[in-house]
């Protein structure tokens, strides 16, 4: 009989009691232990079983776990002699900062604070001991919600030291979801008063503390060196190019598969490779995300189980409010195209709202892209990739997060698509500007906004149609929007209906004096420019095209049309 899947878990002990659908990565053990790194750190999206892995880990070393081999039996680290030894006889510190997400600073530092608190509560028998002087019990004690800062920075430090001193042996620190208040400092804008805060805290635990055996960090991201990790030399950095540790996160094919075959799917392996294959971690390709994994295996229903598991407001954020470069990019990914680009895998929180390379690394960190090809640069020293959406759950997320974005703000939206599709110029012209009106400065928030430039917006608008009107028409755009145009072609899926060209263009104040005049200049050059050349080659006849001019002047849209 097959075992039960349980949605959730991410306590190891909990899942093997309960006799719990499981895939054995205890293989992570044995590969982390032999490679005697001081400090590991782990980034893999969220829901890659990074909890879970941390969970077993600290089982397996921790004294408090001491003579709780059955938790290992059967699975392949209770298949070495040595390790089996190695189980219950360290002593353990384990945090995470995975609920910290906070939109004050103030309220970051006495949930972060608390924590600490909370972890040497759990060492109180340390206070009865003969291991601590009267000044360090009198320390101890201090320990609080509201602790001074240099109090915080030194705790798992001394922490650390207690431990040492009663067991008699260097200490495991393993730090879960350790950039979540780091995405949310960025969100909410207090970067850098936590940076200032975590800083001395990271510093004095995993690089100037002689009471450490050796330390895992996970988290979404590799923050850059220079923001918290700029005393850290000693870190072992592990994200999803590198080829360590790269099946012990998420599920293989072949694990997918079998799973499959176990659960009476075996005829599904093709709809689920589809929906949810693509990962890549290292030179390991087809990586698939356990969360959607188990609860497929527990509905039979496709759906976007993983995609629904996140807000997404940070990715969301930084696409709305992006330049024409990303929202065009985001037109080729959402069409199954692949893009060519720099990343530095450090990612800088703070170049987020000016360097696109910054926004490609979080979504490739993210798990939204996956890696095509990997070239370096010797001459430059470079590092280059072809990405591309992850699979089909993801490019549906990234769908419905468009549609959010005018559904959202105003109605007048699918009402523009459906005067657009009609031939109804006058609701065209209605709609379109109450749907400016309403969306416009939604596009236009960023740290360095547009004024009255709609190029935000109406690359946005564009990213809309492509993703409305998917399944009936085939979106192609030019795209050259530096001096403010940019022409979209919608070829029809279906012989019934009708080509339809749309030029945008912004008002130029020194030679069109009304919009109507802008209205006639983008016209003019669909024509001067025979843009319908495109559709007619493709079948389409010259009198079922349709050729529309937008006009911009702020929030402001006129729209014209050639007879």
């Amino acid at each position: 009989m097959s075992k039960v899947i349980g949605i959730g878990h991410q306590d190891f002990e909990t899942i093997i009691q309960n006799d719990c659908f499981y895939i054995d990565k205890t293989g992570f053990i044995k590969e982390w232990w032999e490679n005697r790194d001081a400090v590991t750190l782990i980034t893999r999206p969220r829901r890659f079983g990074k909890t879970l892995n941390m969970s077993m880990i600290q089982q397996f070393f921790s004294v408090d776990y001491a003579g709780r081999g059955d938790l290992f039996e059967g699975l392949s680290i209770w298949k070495e002699e040595n390790y089996r030894k190695l189980q219950g006889t360290y002593p353990v510190i384990s945090l995470s900062f995975a609920n910290v997400k906070e939109s004050l600073f103030s309220d970051t530092r006495k949930v972060i604070c608390q924590i600490l608190t909370d972890l040497y509560r759990k060492y109180d028998f340390l206070l009865d001991s003969e291991c601590l002087s009267d000044a360090e019990q009198k320390a101890y004690r201090q320990i609080s919600p509201e602790m001074e800062k240099y109090m915080v920075s030194g705790s798992l430090k001394n922490l650390s030291e207690y431990l040492f001193r009663y067991y008699r042996k260097k200490v495991i620190i393993l730090l879960d979801e350790y950039d979540t208040p780091m995405q949310e400092a960025y969100v909410n804008g207090y970067w850098q008063e936590l940076v200032d805060f975590i800083k001395g805290l990271f510093n004095a635990t995993f690089k100037t503390n002689p009471y450490l055996d050796r330390a895992i960090m996970t988290g979404i991201t590799r923050v850059s060196k220079e923001s918290i990790f700029s005393d850290l030399n000693n870190l072992t950095v592990v994200t999803s190019t590198s080829n360590l540790y790269a099946t012990c996160f998420g599920f293989t094919e072949k694990e997918v598969f079998d799973a499959l075959n176990e659960y009476g799917m075996r005829d599904k392996q093709d709809d689920v490779k589809r929906w949810y294959d693509g990962f890549t971690f290292g030179k390991n390709r087809d990586i698939y995300n356990p969360w959607s994994i188990l609860n497929y295996l527990k509905t039979g229903k496709l759906s976007t189980y993983w995609a629904n598991t996140s807000s997404n407001h940070l990715v969301a954020k930084l696409i709305r409010e992006s330049g024409s470069n990303v929202k065009t990019t985001m037109e080729d990914l959402l069409e199954g195209k692949s893009f060519h680009t720099e990343i530095d895998e450090q990612l800088i929180f703070d170049q987020l709202d000016y360097r696109e390379s910054a926004i490609w690394s979080l979504l490739l960190a993210s798990g939204y892209l996956k890696v095509e090809h990997f070239s370096f640069d010797e001459n430059y020293g470079r590092e280059q990739y072809d990405l591309r959406l992850t699979n089909r759950e993801v490019c549906m997320m990234f769908e419905r997060m468009i549609k959010d974005w005018f559904s959202e703000y105003t109605p007048a939206y699918n009402e523009f698509v459906k005067a657009l599709l009609t031939d109804d110029l006058k609701a065209m012209n209605a709609y379109i500007n109450r749907v400016a009106l309403a969306t416009f400065s939604f596009f236009d928030t960023g740290k360095n906004p547009s004024g009255d430039e709609p190029e935000r917006f109406y690359h946005g608008f564009v990213l809309g149609l492509l993703v409305d009107l998917r399944g009936r028409y085939t979106l192609t755009s030019n795209r050259e929007s530096g001096f403010g145009r940019y022409d979209v072609l919608l070829e029809p899926v279906r012989l019934q209906d009708d080509g339809i060209i749309l030029e945008f263009k912004v008002q130029d104040m020194d030679e069109e004096k009304e919009l109507s005049d802008t209205v006639k200049s983008a016209l003019k050059q669909i024509e001067d420019r025979n843009y319908e050349t495109v559709l007619i080659e493709k079948g389409i006849p010259r009198e079922k095209i349709r050729k529309y001019g937008f006009a911009f002047r702020g929030k402001k849209v006129l729209i014209g049309q050639l007879s």
